[in-house]
């Protein structure tokens, strides 16, 4: 079978990469057909991610052993991540840089005997020069998260109440 996935950069600029990749192939394959989909080398550190239909960050699924426990699922082939169901993942590449890509499963279909994978199918929008800022919230930015829970007051987080 084929995965027809739909690669989108997180940028304010649209640019979209369809590829298709056997379902057998690894995640570390995936990581390569990305990769060469946006012109990245390959050969910085990278993740993908669990994600639901929000696409909420989720448990991560490393590509190589980063020496916390974490087993790497670089072999791990795609037909046992990806379903018609469960069809979105995060891609983060170059944690100092953080790439962020949406990938999706948009179709399974039937392999071609005499066409190569994974193969480029469909390329929208330039990547620009450096990567996107990401905004992260701040420690206060929480505070009023906090207190507005129907649960707790104000008084419940003086940090004298935690010792």
């Amino acid at each position: 079978m084929i995965y027809r996935m739909r690669v989108i950069l997180d940028t304010e600029e649209d640019v979209i990469r369809d590829i298709e990749i056997e379902s057998i192939s690894t995640l570390e394959n995936l990581h390569y057909a990305i990769c060469t989909a946006f012109g990245f080398a390959g050969n910085e550190m990278a993740s993908f991610y669990h994600t639901d239909e929000q696409w909420k960050q989720g448990t991560e699924m490393p590509l190589m052993d980063m020496g916390i426990g974490e087993k790497p699922l670089n072999n791990r082939p795609l037909e046992k991540i990806l379903s018609e169901s469960e069809n979105r993942l995060i891609y983060v590449y170059d944690f100092l840089n953080l790439w962020t890509f949406f990938v999706e499963l948009i179709e399974i279909a039937q392999k071609e005997v005499s066409k190569d994978y994974p193969s480029l199918i469909f390329k929208h929008g330039e990547v620009p020069e450096t990567a996107p800022r990401k905004e992260f919230r701040g420690p206060n930015e929480f505070e009023d998260d906090l207190i507005n829970d129907e649960d707790q007051t104000e008084d419940d987080y003086n940090n004298d109440n935690f010792y």
